[in-house]
């Protein structure tokens, strides 16, 4: 018979291999005859192998060769289901991990806010800014909608489902446009109520993070938003609970997702919560024979267990990759700069022809929490994020050396701008012994050269003179840096403005 196959063409199918099939295969055209091994004692079968990346795959007939070769490749493909599961899962386990110590070690509850606003209390938060405070809380759709009273202020905020896509941004960057309102949060499947004076916005998931920052400075300015933001259930608007708030009060914490086995108990725990997306059904699809889907209880078996673990680590180093040694078009900011753009996709997560995958592991490995204002063209309104993760002769930050920032005069920023440092391994703030890890335009006694310029200083220890233009680093650890402006002004925009690169100094 005739297959219409070429031998070019068949060795492209074979990615180049020699292989040994059976004669009746090789009939049919789909392997070069001269592959062929004859053996067995009646010299009827034939016996070969292939070689492949995790090694020999022994063959009879073509086909694999006994029970073991099977279980080789059933391994190898639950293993390589399981990589690119972390990735996929990276932006919802994050979240999950959150909601998990807001209700576990931070005491709170569902509605309850909680004001991260000094060093120790944000050190649990994937890449925080340590400059403004937070205020941040979560909430279960899955019993009615929620509402949301903004006050007006220079608040910089988001609603986010579980897979940390903007449901609303709140504040100077949302629909209030700064002027406050009251908004309505409709989870998936609910039918939208009738209601007036509310903007009223779906929701993809029934969990769902409600957050805003203060932007202007002053203990007057966080006590109003402390008092005026407000959050509690539609059905209780008539008669609202007391909004209850607190702190973290310096207990260790963390919302980093957690790695080995624990990742697929946390994103195994969230499935439950939450519908499942026709786009995501095919990696669901991959993660059923591991013993994770949707109505189902978790408990791999030995072999599922191995498989997870070990993908959990792939999957992890695939994402460090992803985010440190970006290779998407147009990744950095300017060709002749090691700043890259820490924001590499739309916030919904979806392009014309695939959603987005690689992109949002870019991000969310490394950070969390994602808006339109953090995206913002307008000049003046939202946020901007540069990051650099080599020095300007392409190498990793080393903790154990010393670094500068000549950071040029009036950078493009109508309200502040900030540079931050953050372990490379758990991307949050550095651990270390001065308890700071950032420094901006809002800092008094910043050193200036006469030009305007500000040279910024990172290592184990301050330059003499520069100590208050100084973020300590740990050695033996690596680091990188953020460097945000708020309220970006043209000059960024159209990237006329150049951020030089950190130099090595010692």
């Amino acid at each position: 018979m005739d297959t219409g196959i070429n031998d070019e063409r068949r060795t492209v199918l074979l990615g180049g291999t020699a292989l040994a099939t059976a004669s009746a295969v090789g009939a049919l055209g789909l392997f070069p005859s001269s592959a062929f091994a004859q053996g067995g004692a009646s010299g009827g079968a034939f016996t070969g192998a292939v070689d492949s990346r995790i090694g020999r795959i022994d063959l009879t007939m073509g086909l694999p060769a006994n029970a073991e070769v099977e279980r080789k490749i059933y391994d190898e493909m639950d293993f390589q289901r399981a990589c690119q599961a972390y990735i996929w899962a990276i932006p919802i386990v994050a979240m999950n991990e959150w909601k998990r110590a807001h209700l576990g070690p931070i005491g709170a509850k569902l509605g309850d806010l909680v004001l991260y606003n000094n060093y120790k209390d944000k050190l649990g938060i994937l890449t925080a800014n340590f400059t403004t405070p937070y205020i941040i809380t979560f909430h279960d759709l899955s019993g009615g909608p929620v509402v949301i009273e903004e006050p007006a202020g220079a608040f910089a905020g988001m609603v986010l489902d579980f897979w940390q896509r903007p449901v609303a941004d709140l504040g100077q960057a949302g629909p209030d446009k700064g002027q406050g309102g009251k908004y309505l949060i409709v989870g998936p499947g609910q039918e939208p109520p009738k209601v007036e004076g509310y903007y009223v916005i779906p929701s993809r998931t029934n969990n769902v993070f409600i957050g805003i920052r203060v932007l202007e400075p002053g203990e007057d300015k966080l006590k109003f938003a402390m008092e005026n933001f407000v959050i509690y259930p539609l059905a209780q608007r008539d008669n609202p609970p007391k909004q209850r708030k607190l702190t973290p009060e310096g207990k260790s914490w963390s919302q980093v997702q957690p790695r080995g086995l624990k990742y697929w108990e946390s994103l195994s725990e969230i499935m439950q919560q939450e519908p499942v997306e026709e786009r995501d059904r095919m990696i669901t699809a991959m993660l059923a024979p591991l013993g994770l889907e949707k109505d189902r209880q978790f408990q791999p078996n030995e072999r599922q267990s191995k498989l997870l673990t070990e993908g959990a680590l792939m999957g992890e180093l695939m994402s460090m990759n992803i985010s440190y040694a970006k290779r998407f078009e147009n990744s950095y900011y300017r060709p002749d700069t090691k700043w890259a753009y820490v924001i590499m996709f739309d916030p919904g997560q979806e392009k014309k022809n695939f959603s987005e995958l690689d992109e949002r592991c870019d991000y969310f490995y490394e950070a969390v929490t994602s808006s339109k204002g953090m995206v913002s063209s307008t000049p003046g309104i939202g946020q901007a994020y540069l990051g650099a993760y080599k020095d300007k002769n392409d190498r990793w930050f080393d903790g154990g050396k010393t670094y500068k920032l000549s950071v040029p005069a009036n950078p493009p920023a109508k309200q502040f701008w900030s540079l931050t440092i953050y372990d490379t391994y758990d991307r949050v703030g550095i651990d270390n012994k001065t308890q700071n890890a950032d420094l901006s335009s809002r800092d008094e006694g910043l050193r200036k050269n006469p030009d305007g310029t500000i040279d910024l200083y990172v290592g184990p220890s301050a330059p003499a003179g520069y100590e208050k233009n100084w973020l300590q680093t740990n050695p033996g650890k690596a680091w990188f840096a953020y460097f945000r402006l708020y309220g970006p002004l043209e000059p960024y925009l159209d990237r006329s403005w150049k951020l030089p690169d950190f130099e090595l100094v010692a």
